[in-house]
Protein backbone atom coordinates (compact mmCIF):
# COMPACT_ATOMS: atom_id res chain seq x y z
CA UNK A 1 0.00 0.00 0.00
CA UNK A 2 1.40 3.18 -1.09
CA UNK A 3 0.08 6.19 0.30
CA UNK A 4 0.70 9.73 -1.27
CA UNK A 5 0.94 12.52 1.01
CA UNK A 6 1.50 16.41 -0.03
CA UNK A 7 3.47 18.34 2.77
CA UNK A 8 3.53 21.73 2.75
CA UNK A 9 7.36 21.39 1.17
CA UNK A 10 6.42 19.47 -1.61
CA UNK A 11 4.49 22.20 -2.79
CA UNK A 12 6.41 24.65 -5.39
CA UNK A 13 5.31 27.69 -7.34
CA UNK A 14 4.22 26.31 -10.61
CA UNK A 15 4.00 30.32 -12.46
CA UNK A 16 4.63 33.43 -10.17
CA UNK A 17 4.16 36.86 -9.93
CA UNK A 18 4.90 39.28 -12.74
CA UNK A 19 5.84 43.04 -13.24
CA UNK A 20 3.16 44.88 -13.36
CA UNK A 21 2.54 48.74 -15.36
CA UNK A 22 -0.71 50.55 -14.85
CA UNK A 23 -2.03 54.15 -14.99
CA UNK A 24 -3.19 56.00 -11.89
CA UNK A 25 -7.28 54.44 -10.85
CA UNK A 26 -6.22 51.71 -12.81
CA UNK A 27 -6.61 48.06 -11.47
CA UNK A 28 -3.89 46.01 -10.93
CA UNK A 29 -3.86 42.00 -10.59
CA UNK A 30 -1.64 39.64 -9.25
CA UNK A 31 -1.55 35.65 -9.58
CA UNK A 32 0.24 32.97 -8.49
CA UNK A 33 -0.48 29.50 -8.85
CA UNK A 34 0.94 26.60 -6.58
CA UNK A 35 1.09 23.05 -7.54
CA UNK A 36 -1.25 21.63 -5.01
CA UNK A 37 -3.88 23.13 -2.38
CA UNK A 38 -3.60 23.05 1.51
CA UNK A 39 -0.05 25.59 1.75
CA UNK A 40 -0.91 27.04 4.88
CA UNK A 41 -0.05 30.77 6.15
CA UNK A 42 -0.52 32.41 2.32
CA UNK A 43 0.01 36.15 2.77
CA UNK A 44 0.02 39.06 0.54
CA UNK A 45 2.34 42.22 1.23
CA UNK A 46 3.38 45.68 -0.99
CA UNK A 47 6.41 46.89 0.18
CA UNK A 48 7.02 45.19 3.30
CA UNK A 49 3.39 45.53 4.52
CA UNK A 50 0.72 43.31 5.11
CA UNK A 51 -2.48 43.25 2.83
CA UNK A 52 -5.45 42.34 4.10
CA UNK A 53 -9.33 42.48 2.18
CA UNK A 54 -10.85 45.49 2.18
CA UNK A 55 -12.84 47.89 -0.86
CA UNK A 56 -9.28 48.62 -1.97
CA UNK A 57 -7.33 45.04 -2.08
CA UNK A 58 -8.74 41.76 -3.32
CA UNK A 59 -7.19 38.75 -2.10
CA UNK A 60 -8.79 35.22 -3.53
CA UNK A 61 -8.04 31.70 -3.80
CA UNK A 62 -9.34 29.50 -6.46
CA UNK A 63 -9.25 26.03 -6.04
CA UNK A 64 -6.48 26.46 -3.30
CA UNK A 65 -3.97 26.59 -5.86
CA UNK A 66 -4.37 30.03 -8.16
CA UNK A 67 -4.09 32.91 -5.55
CA UNK A 68 -4.99 36.18 -6.66
CA UNK A 69 -4.41 40.09 -5.52
CA UNK A 70 -6.26 42.89 -6.77
CA UNK A 71 -5.71 46.07 -6.26
CA UNK A 72 -8.11 48.63 -7.43
CA UNK A 73 -8.19 52.33 -7.82
CA UNK A 74 -4.00 52.32 -7.64
CA UNK A 75 -2.33 55.67 -6.99
CA UNK A 76 1.28 56.65 -7.34
CA UNK A 77 2.12 55.90 -4.08
CA UNK A 78 0.83 51.97 -4.47
CA UNK A 79 4.25 51.83 -6.49
CA UNK A 80 6.83 49.19 -4.84
CA UNK A 81 7.29 45.47 -4.70
CA UNK A 82 4.28 42.99 -4.40
CA UNK A 83 5.19 39.68 -2.24
CA UNK A 84 3.32 36.50 -1.77
CA UNK A 85 3.93 33.98 0.36
CA UNK A 86 2.89 30.31 1.02
CA UNK A 87 4.76 28.69 4.00
CA UNK A 88 7.92 29.06 2.70
CA UNK A 89 7.30 30.02 -0.71
CA UNK A 90 8.22 33.29 -2.29
CA UNK A 91 7.18 35.29 -5.70
CA UNK A 92 7.91 38.75 -5.81
CA UNK A 93 7.18 41.65 -8.86
CA UNK A 94 7.11 45.05 -9.12
CA UNK A 95 3.89 47.08 -9.54
CA UNK A 96 4.44 50.37 -11.56
CA UNK A 97 1.89 53.36 -10.90
CA UNK A 98 2.17 55.48 -13.36
CA UNK A 99 0.50 59.44 -13.44
CA UNK A 100 -1.37 60.71 -16.24
CA UNK A 101 0.24 63.43 -17.45
CA UNK A 102 -2.11 66.37 -18.61
CA UNK A 103 -1.40 69.00 -21.18
CA UNK A 104 -3.12 72.59 -21.75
Amino acid sequence: LLLLCYTEEAAVIVSGLKNTDVFVGETATFTCELSHPGVKNVQWWLDGSPLHNNFVTEISEQDGMIHTLTLNDVACHDSGTVTFRAGSLISSAKLLVKGILLLE
